[in-house]
C-alpha cells in the first residue's frame, strides 16, 4: 500500500465518522478527501517532509498508550482512544491546526481522528510492524508536490 492509499482511507474514515456524528459541523458536508488527506498529512509526526508513523507510535508506547498501540498494529480488533489521549498524542496546537485547516470544531475533528487514525496505523501494519509502509512513506512530500 502506498502512502496516498494510506492517507486517502484514512481520508475516508475520517469523513465517514463525522457523517455519522449527530450535530457535526455542517462544514464537514464540503470536505474533499483531498483536502482531509492535506490535513492528515501535516497532523501525524513528520521527518522532513514525510510522515513518520513509527514516531506516532514510539510516542504512544512511551505515553502509556501501548496496549493501544499493540492493538492497532495486530491483526485482531483495534482499541478505542478517547479524546484526551487523542489531545495528549497529538498536542492542542496541531489539534486545533488540524480543525481549523479543515473549517472544524476542534471536538469534531477529534472525533474524526478517534476512528480514522487506528484505522490508518492498522492499515499501515502487516502482522504487528510498519515494516512495509515505512519505505514509502517518503513519497509523501512528492504526492502533494513537496520533493
Amino acid at each position: 500500500m502506498n502512502v496516498e492509499e494510506l492517507l486517502r482511507i484514512g481520508a475516508e474514515a475520517f469523513l465517514s465518522s463525522l457523517s455519522k456524528q449527530e450535530g457535526a459541523n455542517t462544514a464537514s458536508s464540503d470536505l474533499s478527501i483531498s483536502k482531509v488527506m492535506q490535513a492528515l498529512l501535516q497532523l501525524f509526526p513528520r521527518q522532513g517532509q514525510n510522515i513518520d508513523l513509527g514516531a506516532l507510535i514510539g510516542k504512544m508506547q512511551g505515553g502509556g498508550l501501548a496496549a493501544i498501540a499493540e492493538s492497532w498494529l495486530g491483526n485482531g480488533g483495534n482499541q478505542s482512544i478517547d479524546i484526551n489521549q487523542i489531545i495528549d498524542l497529538f498536542g492542542n496546537e496541531k489539534i486545533r491546526g488540524f480543525a481549523e485547516q479543515l473549517g472544524l470544531s476542534e471536538s469534531d475533528a477529534i472525533a474524526g481522528l478517534q476512528d480514522a487514525v487506528p484505522y490508518v496505523v492498522d492499515k499501515a501494519s502487516i502482522d504487528g510492524t510498519l515494516g512495509g509502509v515505512s519505505g514509502i512513506l517518503g513519497m509523501a512530500g512528492k504526492l502533494f508536490g513537496r520533493s
